[in-house]
């Protein structure tokens, strides 16, 4: 392999690893699949390891995290004694995993707790102007949730995605607010 080719091979593992960092996993998450889906063959962990600078423990664990996520696969090299791996190409699976076990559940946990709050509260008594201030609040991040837990269910199962609710739910929210700060 030439070296102007290991150089651009290690700058996208870092730029990806920073990317999968900022959305929460480790960095050395992402330069590993980055590294693999970069290569045009399969990588044994001691290879991965030299290549990335990372100890066999440090690999170890980053390939059993990203094989859970579906990210990176255990492969057969003939002739092979141990185990190599390599990316999953298709991109969307990892990240639909994620969206679906993770982003998705959060919203839901919060749209849960909305729901439940807004119940608990009820009608606000005429009298409390502060009263009235946080259930329609509430309201608001309970109907956010409802779109965004939608946004995400349509999206997983491959609908088209129509941006008018956002709009007309920010349209909403500019409304209410003009007509609270008018009293």
């Amino acid at each position: 392999m030439s070296t102007a080719s290991d150089a651009a091979v290690l700058r996208i593992a870092d730029a990806i690893g920073a990317l999968i960092e900022a959305w929460g996993f480790k960095r050395n998450m992402g330069r590993l699949w980055a590294l693999l889906y970069l290569e045009p063959q399969p990588l044994s962990a001691a290879e991965i390891g030299t290549r990335l600078e990372l100890s066999s423990g440090a690999v170890s664990m980053l390939l059993g995290e990203l094989q859970q996520w579906s990210a990176v696969k255990k492969t057969w090299v003939p002739g092979e004694r141990r185990d190599y791996y390599e990316a999953e190409t298709n991109i969307w699976k990892p990240v639909s995993r994620v969206f679906r076990e993770r982003e998705l559940r959060w919203v839901q946990t919060a749209l849960e707790t909305f729901e439940a709050t807004q119940a608990n509260l009820g009608e606000p008594p005429p009298d409390d102007p502060r009263a009235g201030h946080v259930a329609a609040r509430v309201v608001g991040l309970t109907q956010l949730a409802q779109v965004g837990a939608h946004l995400l269910e349509a999206m997983l199962a491959g609908e088209s995605i129509d941006s008018l609710p956002l709009k007309t739910m920010g349209e909403l929210a500019q409304a209410a607010a003009a007509a609270r700060d008018k009293k």
